[in-house]
């Protein structure tokens, strides 16, 4: 379908979140069913930089990608590779018979900073499309869809936590199960209301250790430890943490939140030492001694970290990473605070 004419008149605009996250991994399908009697879920937290994708006309027959920290590509609309390094993008304009377009993708986030930009992405492309179409924007439909396009071409299991913090915004537990016909997932709001969300960003802290990470390469790890049965129990024991971590934060009770935070993550470095890089396990030394918890942010293994804690220790901790990050070239703590919306079209709305 040729969008050259449709963009001419009117070109789209969509924008979503990017997210931080606890409890990662088990939304994918290779651990929530063979673990769903324990209930599994994750914790994540939308964030307010955003990612803004525009699509504008371009020649027929042809799809353009464009996005920061990537070279700018352009194919035949049906010679787009989709083993491309934005590959993920030509298969979403596939899925539309997309041609005559140009996508163009603004991220407020660092490139491959783990903050499920590729899958923000992913959501915004489809709510664009959908807007261009007259298409009703659902933000469960669009997470779902972005989903299974991505885990057609990725070549790994994929989760769908990234796509659910980029359709719905906030800070949530999202519990993973098997419906009667197909996978489905469960949204537990952790706040009900934007007064305890905008104090709830005292109590967080998130910064880029200045290195791209690649998320394939420790999902794959963790992936293949788990079908061989060799981290069967660590898993389990992520899904308690989990749970009770998405309990702890919902009860204010961030000394707890970040203990048990700590946990998980020294479950996941016991596993693959790499997801934090020599910073990294500098910060999260740092963050122990605080009484604040950290973690990776996604898969880990470079991009950004995340701590929680209670607020004056927030600040102290704070003060310790700036310190750590001096030494790293582009590393810095990120101006953000909670996003809680989530699919936006240029003009507010949907």
């Amino acid at each position: 379908m040729n969008f050259n004419k449709i963009l001419e008149k009117n070109y789209i605009q969509a924008s979503v979140p990017c997210r931080v996250d606890l409890g990662g991994t088990l939304d994918i399908s290779t651990f929530y069913l063979p673990l769903h009697y324990l209930s599994p879920s994750s914790f994540n937290i939308a964030l307010d930089l955003r990612t803004k994708v525009s699509l504008l006309p371009w020649e027929e027959g042809y799809v353009k990608v464009s996005s920061k920290g990537f070279e700018s590509a352009v194919f035949k609309d049906d010679e787009a590779p989709f083993n491309h390094p934005m590959g993920l993008m030509f298969a979403l304009a596939k899925y539309f018979d997309a041609h005559g377009v140009h996508i163009k993708i603004e991220s407020s986030s660092p490139p491959r900073s783990a903050l499920g930009g590729s899958s923000s992405a992913a959501v915004a492309i489809i709510s664009a499309f959908y807007k261009a179409l007259g298409k009703e924007i659902n933000p469960e439909q669009i997470a779902w869809l972005a989903h299974y396009i991505e885990s057609s071409v990725a070549g790994v299991p994929c989760g769908m936590q990234d796509q659910l913090a980029a359709a719905f915004g906030g800070v949530n537990q999202w519990i993973w199960k098997m419906g009667e016909k197909y996978p489905e997932f469960e949204r537990i709001p952790v706040f009900e209301n934007e007064a305890d969300i905008k104090t709830f960003n005292s109590n967080i802290l998130i910064a880029y250790c200045g290195i791209p990470h690649v998320s394939k390469d420790i999902n794959k790890q963790w992936v293949e430890s788990f079908v061989r049965g060799e981290t069967r129990l660590v898993f389990k024991k992520i899904v308690d943490l989990t749970k009770e971590f998405s309990k702890a934060v919902k009860s204010k009770n961030f000394r707890q939140a970040a203990k048990l935070m700590n946990q998980e993550t020294k479950l996941r470095l016991g596993m693959t030492p790499d997801v934090l890089d020599k910073a990294g396990k500098k910060m999260f030394e740092k963050a122990i001694n605080c009484d604040c918890g950290a973690r990776f942010t996604g898969a880990g293994g470079g991009g950004c970290l995340w701590a929680i804690g209670e607020a004056l220790d927030i600040e102290n901790l704070k003060f310790f990473w700036e310190e750590i990050l001096t030494s790293v070239e582009t590393a810095k703590i990120l101006d953000t605070k909670i996003e809680n919306k989530g699919i936006l079209m240029v003009n507010g709305e949907w």
